[in-house]
């Protein structure tokens, strides 16, 4: 039996106490996914809906209650599709079989279509938090782009959002992309944004922990910027607020507020 002075058992303690404090924890988003990101006049004029709640890079689904309200704004109107979601169960990488949604959506009109979800709030059992991640995501139609930096805002019941300033739709992969977060309508400085990869079909491994979840800090106006290397939907988590509580069987507990935006990339192809 190995005896440990009382330096030693110290040292040990608080090396384990560290590495618990700074432990990463695996980042969930709000999937709000379209079966197309450009739709044109020579194509289906519709799209598909995935909603779901996960860890994208690592697709290992996280149950989910029925969003409070699912809706699009295209060219001044806001319009609730709440009741046409359908629910289904889906298994994500692990053979788990998960609650999630889905919705189908006919275009009738050119312009960009802000699609959003409200989802419920998730209680996190292992952390012991509250996350509420307002969702969005921009099809353009017809080849009228316009309306894809519209603030959705409070009209909405949008609480955090992220605002693009880069174009969401349409780019290459490699493309910089820049977002600025709002909470209550006002920027938020130095804003946490956790960026992540839908890695649906497994095929990106990473080396390490670090490389699923990417994060970059706004800057003081609440812009922040990042570069996508790969084709694909990726995910942007930025941390509105985290000031509040929300009790759970007489307990408060810290309630976080994301606002989460998903774009898609695609690889340049060769021209015959």
């Amino acid at each position: 039996m190995v005896r440990m002075t009382p330096l030693r058992l110290f040292s040990l303690c608080f090396a384990v106490l560290v590495a618990g404090a700074y432990a990463p924890a695996q980042a969930h988003f709000q999937l709000l996914i379209p079966s197309d990101d450009v739709v044109t006049h020579r194509e289906r004029r519709a799209v598909d809906l995935e909603v779901r709640f996960t860890h994208p890079f690592e697709d290992q689904g996280v149950p989910m209650a029925r969003p409070r309200r699912l809706g699009v704004w295209v060219a001044g109107r806001d319009q609730d599709l709440s009741d046409r979601l359908q629910p289904v169960q889906v298994r994500d990488r692990t053979g788990a079989s998960l609650p999630a949604f889905t919705l189908g959506y006919k275009f009738r009109k050119p312009g960009d279509h802000l699609f959003y979800v409200i989802p419920q709030p998730f209680w996190d059992e292992s952390e012991e938090f509250f996350l509420l991640q307002y969702t969005k995501v921009v099809v353009n139609t017809f080849g009228l782009e316009e309306g894809w930096n519209h603030e959705l805002g409070s009209a909405a019941g949008l609480e955090a959002e992220i605002v693009p300033l880069t174009r969401p739709y349409g780019l290459w992969t490699g493309n910089v992309f820049q977002g600025v977060v709002k909470f209550k309508g006002k920027p938020v400085p130095g804003a946490r944004v956790a960026v992540e990869y839908y890695n649906q079909d497994g095929s990106v491994r990473a080396p390490a922990d670090p490389f699923i979840t990417q994060v970059v800090h706004a800057d003081a106006n609440g812009v922040f910027t990042y570069a996508m290397p790969r084709a694909g939907w990726w995910g942007f988590a930025a941390l509105a607020d985290d000031s509040r509580t929300m009790e759970r069987k007489g307990k408060a507990y810290p309630f976080h507020v994301e606002a989460v935006l998903w774009v898609r990339t695609h690889d340049m192809q060769q021209g015959h």
